[in-house]
């Protein structure tokens, strides 16, 4: 998915904290159990990173925080003021977020990403794993090394990785744009 397509399916998602749970997803590359258990020690502010920790594998990583990204965790925090949970779960009335003991429920998160897949009108499949593999194309298609795209993935294979490295239409434009200098002084 291009980045307007990212969000033009976050931007239809109704709930603030379904909202920017999703953000953080999009901007860090997180899977999806990453983010709803994102827990507020987790964000270092000062560092500008969050500590990703027993990922898949068990692995503890850490992930670069968009500075833009910070002022919407910091008001999500205060909407519950929980002090584990970045996205508590809401509990039945609602009205329990600040001492919620569990995290806020995956599952309602992917029925609301795919109604927003759908209000945008997208007509390719698209997950919120959709969401990571997006961050990881665009990060390599804007020069990033593809290792340290591996690291922030959490990745322990550099194969694992590749998969992000599949042509791309901007990919594809900078090959042709190079074989178009390399040919340019033939005489045609």
């Amino acid at each position: 998915m291009s980045p307007a397509e990212v969000w033009q399916i976050i931007d239809r998602i109704e709930r603030p904290d379904y909202r920017v749970c999703l953000s953080v997803l999009a901007c860090c590359g997180l899977r999806l159990l990453e983010g709803v258990r994102l827990r507020v020690p987790q964000i270092d502010s000062a560092r500008m990173q969050l500590h990703i920790q027993a990922g898949k594998g068990n692995k503890d990583r850490y992930v670069p925080l968009p500075p833009r990204l910070l002022p919407l965790l910091r008001q999500q925090w205060c909407t519950h003021r929980n002090p584990v949970w970045l996205f508590p779960s809401p509990g039945r009335s609602g009205e329990e977020r600040a001492t919620a003991t569990a995290a806020m429920d995956e599952s309602a998160l992917q029925k609301a990403f795919r109604l927003a897949v759908a209000e945008a009108g997208l007509h390719k499949p698209a997950s919120i794993h959709t969401l990571r593999h997006s961050w990881a194309t665009h990060l390599l298609e804007n020069g990033v090394n593809l290792h340290l795209i591996q690291v922030w993935l959490g990745h322990s294979s550099p194969t694992t990785t590749t998969v992000y490295t599949h042509l791309t239409r901007k990919a594809e434009q900078q090959a042709d744009a190079a074989f178009e200098t390399l040919t340019a002084g033939l005489p045609c």
